[in-house]
């Protein structure tokens, strides 16, 4: 039985996708729920996985084509696998006996492929599969060959170019020393829809940051009292510095309803609800899935949410929803030692909270110097909505409630 494979519903706010990587050939064994296509969108990589034990017979796109929802992308044979796998097998093998026969390398059909994208002599690799197969994964690992056409052609030209430069540089006196390599590679997808996003807010909004500090020793010595505890009585959830900023957030976004808010054309949409954005890093990029409803949630529950968020989102498994939406954002530039810096707004939102790296500095306490943890708090805003006044009074809460603990308990 036939069965098309088409690209999942995307939202509304999704108007297409790339295809990123198949993980299945024509002819190669699928179980069900198997993976075998990547799907990259603006926010997220979506999986698509096999309906049922079988194999490909036709890829429709390839890797790097655009595509829409719903689109049909590949068929899929259910229930033929061992026909499929030996024909497929059988189809190799006649050709590997005409390679032998001719004294060429044996390769496989994606290995030669590869060979020839990648500019790699096959008489050079050892192959690892059956009987001295090369395998696609021999060829990843082969240093491209320097007498391929390509390479042939450029030489040339390039050592013309090199001995340019080379004249250049002795005659300014600049010494060359070693190889000065390049490597272009196309921008994926998430990563261009970052870069406009980040344009957008810097030519379409009147972003301002304003600075203060606050002094980390409270919530430190709240968290050592506690958090073997804390830990014990929820579970295996730690207790880190992350729960305390989000509820001290929802707390200062009651008072200050206008950072809460967000610009809808000539509207101002003010927000009865507190959907916090929490940046996450991956090597893909930032993603900033949201808790919803953060004023209704514990602390532990929202370190556990943090923390499932950020192991998901380095293994790719976030949803579309899960990144959508959000009335504030929280980003935590101090996990990777910066001490200060300017966080861009996540638009349609109004505000971002940028947390730093905990540094032991020199205060002066009751006319007394003291050796004190302290953390800078940047607070961008849109100026276009959120006074100044407003802004600065708003990170005062948020200081006030991480320096006394108490007052998120209380209100204060």
């Amino acid at each position: 039985m036939t069965i098309e494979i088409k690209a999942p519903t995307f939202p509304e706010s999704v108007q297409d996708g790339t295809i990123a990587t198949w993980h299945k050939q024509p002819g190669e064994a699928v179980s069900r729920d198997e993976l075998i296509v990547d799907i990259e969108t603006d926010k997220v990589v979506l999986e698509v996985v096999a309906p049922a034990d079988g194999s490909l017979s036709e890829i429709i796109k390839g890797e790097g084509e655009t595509i829409l929802s719903n689109e049909v992308i590949a068929k899929f044979v259910a229930g033929e696998v061992a026909a499929s796998t030996e024909a497929h097998t059988a189809a190799e093998e006649d050709q590997a006996v005409e390679t032998a026969a001719s004294g060429a390398a044996i390769a496989s059909p994606s290995a030669r492929k590869l060979a020839e994208e990648k500019g790699v002599d096959l008489s050079t690799v050892k192959g690892s599969g059956k009987d001295g197969r090369i395998t696609k994964e021999d060829v990843v690992n082969a240093p491209s060959s320097s007498s391929s056409p390509a390479t042939t052609q450029a030489a040339p030209a390039a050592a013309s170019q090199a001995q340019s430069i080379t004249a250049a540089a002795a005659a300014a006196g600049v010494p060359l020393t070693g190889e000065r390599i390049e490597k272009r590679v196309p921008m994926t997808r998430m990563r261009k829809r970052i870069a406009e996003r980040l344009m957008e807010t810097c030519q379409g909004t009147a972003m301002l940051t304003t600075f203060n500090e606050v002094n980390m020793a409270p919530i430190m010595e709240l968290r050592n009292k506690y958090k073997a505890q804390f830990e014990k009585s929820h579970d295996g959830t730690r207790l880190g510095f992350m729960g305390f900023f989000v509820k001290a957030a929802v707390e200062a976004l009651r008072r200050f309803p206008a950072v809460n808010a967000s610009i809808d054309g000539d509207d101002i949409v003010y927000h009865g609800y507190q959907d916090v954005s929490v940046a996450v890093s991956t090597d893909k990029g930032l993603v900033v899935p949201v808790l919803r409803n953060a004023e209704n949630m514990s602390l532990a529950t929202v370190e556990n949410t943090i923390r499932d968020f950020g192991m998901r989102a380095q293994a790719g498994k976030l949803t579309m929803e899960e990144m959508t939406g959000g009335t504030f954002s929280i980003t935590n530039g101090g996990v990777f030692g910066s001490l200060m810096s300017t966080p861009i707004l996540n638009q349609p939102q109004a505000a971002i909270l940028g947390m730093h790296s905990i540094k032991e500095r020199p205060m002066a306490v009751d006319g007394e110097v003291k050796i004190l943890p302290m953390m800078y708090l940047a607070l961008s805003y849109d100026h276009r909505l959120i006074d100044g006044k407003d802004a600065v009074q708003f990170l005062v809460a948020i200081k006030d409630m991480i320096e006394d603990p108490a007052r998120i308990l209380l209100e204060l």
